[in-house]
């Protein structure tokens, strides 16, 4: 896919941190594709009391074989822009695991 290497993605001792662009609303849940230096990931959930950043998670985990559990919010609860944290996983793994088919 074009621009995967662009993605912010930092891995910590924690995990991988991944910059998301979220688009609520959509028909379905699913990762779009690389907007600027974030994944873009349209979910059918509304943006209304964190239905949609659950779905993210939900969305990210199963794009990336985890368990949902391992996928949390760090930061961006209520803007479009959001970083999630991949528990156990590498920047490199993260990039490989949604992109590379």
């Amino acid at each position: 896919m074009k621009d995967v290497e662009k993605i912010d993605i930092q891995t910590t001792p924690a995990g991988a941190i991944v910059t998301v662009k979220v688009v609520p609303g959509a028909s379905r849940d699913k990762v779009v594709g690389v907007l600027g230096d974030a994944i873009k990931v349209a979910v059918s959930a509304p943006a209304e009391k964190g239905k949609a950043n659950d779905a993210v998670a939900q969305t990210l985990a199963k794009a990336l074989h985890v368990p949902v559990r391992s996928v949390s919010l760090v930061h961006g609860q209520t803007n479009p822009r959001k970083q999630f944290l991949i528990a156990d996983l590498d920047a490199e793994t993260v990039r490989n695991r949604l992109f590379v088919k």
